[in-house]
Formats: structure tokens, C-alpha cells, sequence
């Protein structure tokens, strides 16, 4: 009887093996949500633009903590400019959603009569990255109102609340001649850029045409370009804007040939020595309101007896980083990260004391400040090493801040609505739902934020990947597949009613 017994027990063992193997197997991954999210999940990610390309994902439950799914989390990537994540959340944890930048313009006290100044103005900046011409002539339309006609000092450009490094850690030497890389300083104007238009003229062998704006003689522009017919490929292929880098001077050289089918084209271009740009537009603007300047605008410190004479205050801070996340703003994201710098740790800001700031978040999200490393504001640099972990580790607390939360989320950019998402994810899902950050450099894109399945749970997501030749959008493709496949995830839903 007790072998009887034994050889049942053996007999059933096998029939019930047989059974998880045929019909148990196969049906628990159709029925079970998170197996079927694995499932969509992996087959987007066997696309054929991944084949020699690394992925880190990471998917958390904002309502229960659960991770529903993750793929290399611990691995380290660039993160591009999902670092304006860290930036931005860093700067309202430190600031405060209505914090607000101060451009002063002042004077020692001394020196200011009833219609002059008979020593220096002096320009200070606070690290506005949204401040315009049009604010330098709010300032310069102050100083009339007082009665102010004339300054007989210089105009010192005052930009020492944050350090004079002008340029991220880890940025590439031959990354010029564009607003993504404009130089970082307190006093920036217009992102520390200038915009200039060509277009052809109207025969054949005349010379470009070009508009600078704003005009000012602090940009040259040397146009040897000329007019052509579409038979001149050789003038038209070596057609180029480029500010002169080598070394970097403010002219910029129009050099090549446009054809009179061309249509008129703006680059957007850097300036070298930011606070002295902002400092020359000043005194063309006070010399167009008939404000006299005798001196030179030249970089220094604001004098300890200085009185206010004029002050432009912006935006508050929650609606400067919408520009920041929805736009991807490089020059916004690295004063952000060394304003939060100046205030948390003192003047001068600095980019190591704003990345302290975001170590002490993370830290608090328990994340290993062994297991990362940080190098700017913006994710310019590819000295930037993060994992899905750190970038969750931000998000999952952001969301639960409540004096903050609505001002971060609102900053990212909508799937197929705005910002950097505008044309993805259309037609699916995703659209209007997911907010997410993106990130781009050569071989690098990145994806990370919010979205809200079928069921209405609150999910936060980071998609990092890297080691790519193909298109980027190719890559992009893939993130989108995965952004509609999470947004229409359901716990509930059979798997026979799905479309």
C-alpha cells in the first residue's frame, strides 16, 4: 500500500507538470496584465533600430510603488537633456515656485543729481534667463522718467552672482555658433543670442540680403555671400553662417551662394561675453531715448554705496521653467542649477554647488550618490552618467510635493501638443495625456515623466537609450510605441476585448 501510494503521487506530480506546461503557461500571460505589458513592451523594444543600441526603462505605480516593469534600471546611460529634470526640480525644491529674477540698474548715491549720473551705472543681474531687449528698454525708459539725461561714468556690467564659467563642464570645444550652447552669465539678454536673416536678392550676382536683430553693433556681420543661379552648386554647397570661433570674435561671416528660389532663412547665433552684450545694448537703447552715456561698458562690480534707480522683475519661477522643460533650454536650465546653488550655499552661484542640491534630493529618494554622476544643468556635457533609478528618483518624489508638484508637471511638454512632444505620439493613447522630458545628443535620446492609463493610475516612466547610428527618430519611434502602450495599460481589461 505505502508503494501504491508513492507511485499515485508520482503519477499525479507528472500529469500536473504536464498540464503548467500546456495549457497553464499559455494562459497565464494573456491574463495577466503585467505579463502582457512585459510582453508589448519587449516586441516594441525588437524593433530592428534597436539591434546594436542599449535601452534602460523603468515604469513605477505613483499609487502603489510598485515598479510594473524595468529593463537595465541599474545600468548607466547619458541622460541629454533629461537632466533639465533634475535642474528644474532641484531649482523649485531650493526657490520656491514664486521665486522671481531682479535686473537692477543703479548708481552710487553720490553721484546721482536731479539729470545725471556723474559716475558709473552699474547693470546687475540676479541670472534671468527669460530677460529681452524689450525689458533692457522698460529699464532704460525708468531712468528717463527720473529726469536722467546723462551719464558721464561707464556702464559696468555686474555678473558676479554666479561664477564666471561660462560654459558647462564636460561641453565640446567645436559646439559653437548656435543658442544651444550660449554662454552662461547673470546678466544674459535674449539667451546670449542674436538672430540673422538671409535671403537672396532679386537678380543673380547681387549680394545677400541679412537683417540683425536686434541691431546692435556689438555683432558684425561680414557677407561676402552672393546671389546665384541653381547651376552653381559649387557656391551654393559651400554657402555658411558662422559666428568666427577661432578664435571667438563677435563677427559673424556670410560666405557661399543663395539661389533667387531660396527663401530667406534666420540662424540663431551665440555671443561671446555675455554680460558685455547685455551692457552695449543698454547704452544703445539709452542713446536712442536721448540719454547721453560718456563712458565705456565694461564688466565690474556694483559699488557698496549703490542706490537703486531702476529695476525690471520677471516671471516667477513657475513659469520660467515651462520655457526650461518644454522647449529644452540649455542656457535656462544651467542658471536655474546655479541659482539654486547661490541660494542654497552663497554667492557665487556655482554648477557644483546647484548638483549638491540634486544629490540631496536623490539622497532622500535613497538613491547611492556612488551610483551616478552629474556634471551640468542641461545635459550638454556626456560627463552626465545616470540610471532609470535616478531619474525616477526624482520624478516619484516631485509628484508627491504637493507645493510643487503642479508647477514641475506643468512644465513638461505634452504628447502631441506642445513643447518638444508636439508631433509625437499623435493619434494615440499618449496624446494629451503623457508629459514626459525629452533628450537628445549624437546617439543619445531619452524619454522620462508622467502618464495615465486606462484605468487612471498614475504612472512615472524613464526610457534611456544609447549606442545608436540610425535615425533618431527611428529610436524616437520605439519610445512612442512604449508611451501609447503605457498609457493604454489596464489592469482590469480582459485580453480578449482588446482592439
Amino acid at each position: 500500500m505505502k508503494h501504491m501510494r508513492w507511485l499515485l503521487i508520482a503519477t499525479l506530480y507528472v500529469l500536473l507538470a504536464g498540464c503548467s506546461s500546456s495549457s497553464a503557461l499559455k494562459v497565464m500571460p494573456e491574463n495577466d496584465p503585467l505579463l502582457r505589458l512585459k510582453g508589448d513592451i519587449e516586441a516594441a523594444l525588437a524593433d530592428s533600430a534597436m539591434q546594436q543600441s542599449d535601452a534602460g526603462i523603468k515604469i513605477v505605480s505613483l499609487k502603489t510603488g510598485e515598479t510594473l516593469y524595468e529593463r537595465n534600471s541599474e545600468r548607466l546611460f547619458h541622460p541629454a537633456s533629461n537632466m533639465k529634470l533634475l535642474s528644474t526640480a532641484a531649482a523649485l525644491k531650493v526657490l520656491g515656485p514664486t521665486w522671481q529674477f531682479n535686473t537692477d540698474i543703479l548708481a552710487d548715491s553720490a553721484n546721482v543729481g536731479k539729470k545725471q549720473v556723474d559716475g558709473n551705472l552699474y547693470l546687475r543681474g540676479s541670472g534671468d534667463p527669460d530677460l529681452l531687449t524689450d525689458d533692457l528698454s522698460d529699464l532704460a525708459a525708468k531712468l528717463a522718467k527720473r529726469g536722467i539725461a546723462r551719464i558721464k561714468g561707464d556702464i559696468i556690467c555686474d555678473a558676479s552672482y554666479l561664477d564666471d564659467l561660462y560654459w558647462g563642464k564636460g561641453w565640446m570645444w567645436d559646439d559653437v555658433s548656435a543658442w544651444y550652447w550660449a554662454p552662461i552669465s547673470a546678466l544674459s539678454v535674449n539667451d546670449n543670442c542674436v538672430e540673422l536673416t538671409v535671403e537672396p536678392a532679386e537678380k543673380v550676382g547681387g549680394a545677400l540680403n541679412y537683417r540683425l536683430e536686434p541691431e546692435t553693433a556689438y555683432m558684425q556681420v561680414n557677407n561676402t555671400g552672393l546671389t546665384v543661379s541653381g547651376s552653381d552648386t559649387a557656391a551654393v554647397d559651400s554657402f555658411k553662417v558662422l559666428r568666427r570661433w577661432r578664435p571667438a570674435e563677435n563677427i559673424i561671416d556670410v560666405s557661399g551662394g543663395r539661389t533667387t528660389g531660396h527663401r530667406s532663412r534666420t540662424w540663431t547665433i551665440d555671443v561671446v561675453d555675455a554680460p558685455l552684450y547685455v551692457g552695449t545694448l543698454l547704452k544703445e537703447i539709452l542713446t536712442k531715448k536721448g540719454i547721453v552715456v560718456d563712458g565705456n561698458v565694461r564688466i565690474g562690480k556694483t559699488g557698496n554705496s549703490a542706490m537703486l534707480l531702476a529695476r525690471h522683475t520677471s516671471e516667477t519661477l513657475a513659469v520660467s521653467i515651462i520655457n526650461t522643460n518644454k522647449e529644452s533650454d540649455n542656457l535656462s536650465a544651467e542658471l536655474l542649477l546655479k541659482i539654486a546653488g547661490a541660494e542654497a550655499q552663497g554667492v557665487p552661484g556655482t554648477a557644483e554647488k546647484g548638483i549638491s542640491q540634486i544629490y540631496r534630493i536623490l539622497a532622500e529618494a535613497g538613491i547611492d550618490s556612488m551610483s551616478y554622476y552629474l556634471a551640468d544643468g542641461s545635459g550638454v556635457s556626456r560627463y552626465n552618467t545616470v540610471t532609470t533609478d535616478v531619474l525616477i528618483g526624482v520624478l516619484k518624489p516631485m509628484h508627491d510635493a504637493f507645493s510643487v508638484a503642479a508647477e514641475f508637471k506643468a512644465s513638461l511638454p505634452i504628447a502631441g501638443k506642445d513643447g518638444t512632444l508636439d508631433y509625437r505620439m499623435q493619434d494615440s493613447p499618449a496624446e494629451g495625456n503623457l508629459r514626459a522630458k525629452t533628450g537628445s545628443l549624437r546617439g543619445v535620446s531619452s524619454l522620462a515623466g508622467y502618464t495615465v492609463t486606462a484605468d487612471g493610475e498614475e504612472l512615472a516612466f524613464s526610457i534611456l537609450m544609447e549606442h545608436f547610428v540610425v535615425r533618431t527618430s527611428k529610436i524616437r519611434a520605439v519610445q512612442d510605441k512604449i508611451g501609447a502602450i503605457m498609457s493604454s495599460f489596464s489592469r482590469q481589461q480582459a485580453a480578449g476585448s482588446r482592439q
